[in-house]
């Protein structure tokens, strides 16, 4: 069935399950300015960092939708950069 991935102007988290967690992978989780203690794996990489949910384990919503609204904040700010434009083959000719 595949990964589901949830997306605003980028891709903000992606959700897998496994036998004893349930992890959702933020794909630019270092970047991200949300609240602190969400992260608690994956916290070694560059980028990504993930939060496992273990059966029983409390979820502070409140922490979580401000994560996610920074994730889509990010995203979005980065797509109202204007990216620079490559020469073309013509304008490198004159």
């Amino acid at each position: 069935m595949g990964t589901p991935v949830w997306s605003h102007g980028g891709i903000v988290c992606t959700g897998e399950t496994y036998k004893n967690v349930v992890k959702m992978t933020f794909c630019q989780g270092s970047c991200v300015e949300g609240p602190s203690g969400l992260f608690n794996s994956s916290l070694d990489g560059n980028v990504r960092r993930a939060i496992d949910i273990h059966e029983g384990d409390k979820v502070d919503a409140s922490a979580l939708k401000d994560l996610i609204r920074a994730a889509v904040a990010l995203n979005l700010e980065g797509k109202s950069k204007p990216k620079p434009r490559l020469a073309s083959s013509k304008q490198a000719a004159d």
